[in-house]
């Protein structure tokens, strides 16, 4: 098994590492960022990248903000980037039902990201914001817009129980699309404190709808597809970096790319050890190639690379 401390490397063998890829796939949270904190040298680890002819693509499950919002945010922590490099799950949703011919309403549980990403293609919507729960509600008479033909579930700090009802009682037509930006389960914070993701959510809709939502984000397939069919991005000669198993890791085992963890997020190195011992095929796709404490460690092989290479 793989699981390399890339600190460990020789020069040679960072060499060969960074001439086996052309396209760098990086998570942001946990590995970029932490809120508007940048991680340390990570925007100089990025920016080299890309100075070394690398094209760099920010790919994200956060479905709270459009890919504008997340390119202005790029730019304030001094991170390179355009519209075009950014893969976000609000955009994402609106492209998956653009390439449907959608032209119908979404019923948003999720942020005012979707609901823009929406309006960008001609898609209306409604649902986005608080719906309050009143006491004694009469759910039983809930009536549906009959123009809604699809669902979408993001992450929603407004979610409760009239959102449920009205999800599930849309999904109840199979004609309707489900769909989710992702499924984490919960947010990389300090303090211990446990913040629910959007997986969390995702659950219980297709729980009471009794439906699979289809999957925008890291690690399914649809974001891969995007990437390669949009991009024409060689899994052979792709990198994805990021601080979770199920999601950054696994979407790159599955997709055949070379894979970096990062311990500044979700995932830890016993973690990975335990993986490693344990013999289970499924958790065999947890593991990455190689692991690194923070981004910001690559910086210094990175100038090294660059000196020897004249670049």
């Amino acid at each position: 098994m793989a699981a390399i401390d890339f600190n460990t490397l020789s020069d040679s063998e960072v060499k060969a590492f960074l001439d086996s890829f052309d396209t760098v796939l990086t998570d942001c949270d946990g590995v970029l960022w932490m809120y508007m904190n940048p991680l340390p040298n990570a925007a100089e680890v990025i920016n080299t990248f890309q100075a070394l002819g690398k094209r760099v693509f920010y790919v994200t499950n956060n479905s709270t903000k459009t890919r504008k919002e997340f390119l202005h945010k790029c730019k304030v922590l001094n991170f390179k980037a355009t519209k075009e490099d950014i893969l976000c799950t609000s955009n994402l949703s609106a492209c998956y039902l653009q390439d449907l011919h959608f032209n119908k309403k979404v019923y948003i549980i999720g942020s005012k990201a979707i609901a823009k990403e929406l309006e960008e293609v001609g898609i209306s919507h409604i649902g986005v914001g608080a719906d309050p729960v009143c006491k004694n509600a009469p759910y039983s008479t809930f009536n549906k817009d009959p123009d809604v033909g699809a669902v979408i579930v993001g992450f929603d700090e407004h979610f409760n129980y009239p959102k449920m009802v009205k999800a599930a009682s849309y999904l109840s037509d199979p004609n309707v699309h489900f769909i989710a930006t992702n499924t984490d389960e919960r947010f990389p914070v300090a303090n211990n404190v446990v913040i629910p993701g959007t997986g969390s959510l995702v659950r219980c809709i297709e729980s009471c709808a009794e439906r699979k939502a289809v999957v925008m984000g890291k690690p399914e397939r649809y974001i891969a597809d995007v990437l390669m069919k949009r991009f024409r991005v060689n899994p052979d000669r792709t990198l994805m970096i990021g601080d979770r198993h199920n999601t950054d890791i696994l979407l790159g085992t599955r997709c055949g790319f070379k894979t970096l963890l990062v311990l500044t997020g979700i995932t830890s190195l016993e973690d990975v050890n335990r993986w490693k011992e344990s013999g289970s095929e499924q958790e065999k796709e947890f593991i990455p190639d190689y692991y690194v404490e923070s981004l910001g460690d690559l910086l210094p092989h990175l100038e090294k690379y660059k000196i020897n290479e004249n670049v």
